[in-house]
């Protein structure tokens, strides 16, 4: 179960997160506040899991107040300003939820939450079958089965998965490759990663993934053919 307090200066607005949460699975809301400060002292007291949080508020914007806090915590922020998601996704956000936001929006922030919730609590040694990539102004779980092909483009990764959904994440390759498991992908070239599943034929210093055709670069071929026998 997930331990929550709310920070929002509109007590109306803490009504529909108490609300929510009262009908919600894996979240307990531990307390709300309209006051950051007040916040801040319970948080010293009481770490929680997660905070449910405004964004812009008199006395200081959520920004400032997460970036304040000494632990980390996981964080949604909640807002009516759509210019506040990037600020709020650079600061890994599991989520911002848009004012008025539904129930089932609710829901799917708290499912986000608790699935990385739990993905961070594994114990070492567990072998995991996906990952998280914050694109699109939230977090995202990727199974590893899913990946068709990862693709760089300078300082930005597209994604291409089975359902021919392509995500964009802001990420090097280097952090990529160091996400995925050395046994089910290899880097073939300095713009591309593949999975072994997914190759369906190599000729000719070329490997063919789905539709496309990618070249082997000079300084992986040595370590490609050494894994992968032609």
């Amino acid at each position: 179960m997930i331990k929550a307090i709310a920070i929002d200066d509109e007590p109306p607005a803490l009504k529909v997160i108490e609300n929510f949460c009262a009908n919600a699975e894996h979240i307990q809301l531990e307390k709300t506040f309209t006051s950051p400060n007040e916040a801040l002292k319970y948080l010293r007291k009481f770490p929680v899991d997660l905070i449910f949080l405004d964004i812009n508020m008199p006395s200081i914007t959520g920004i400032d107040f997460y970036k304040s806090l000494e632990q980390e915590t996981m964080v949604i922020f909640t807002t009516a300003y759509s210019e506040y998601a990037v600020e709020g996704f650079n600061l890994n956000a599991i989520d911002y939820l848009l004012k008025p936001f539904s129930f089932d929006r609710f829901q799917q922030a708290i499912k986000k939450a608790n699935d990385f919730y739990s993905y961070s609590r594994q114990s070492p040694g567990t072998v995991n079958q996906s990952l998280y990539i914050r694109a699109d102004y939230s977090l995202i779980k990727i199974n590893y089965d899913d990946i068709m092909l990862i693709e760089s483009l300078d300082d930005y990764l597209k994604i291409y998965l089975a359902n021919e959904k392509i995500i964009v994440a802001r990420m090097t390759m280097k952090l990529m490759i160091e996400k995925l498991p050395i046994t089910d992908f290899i880097r073939v070239h300095r713009s591309f990663i593949v999975p072994f599943k997914r190759i369906k034929q190599v000729r000719n210093k070329v490997v063919y993934v789905a539709d496309k055709e990618i070249p082997i670069g000079g300084n992986y071929e040595e370590a490609f053919f050494k894994v992968f026998k032609v």
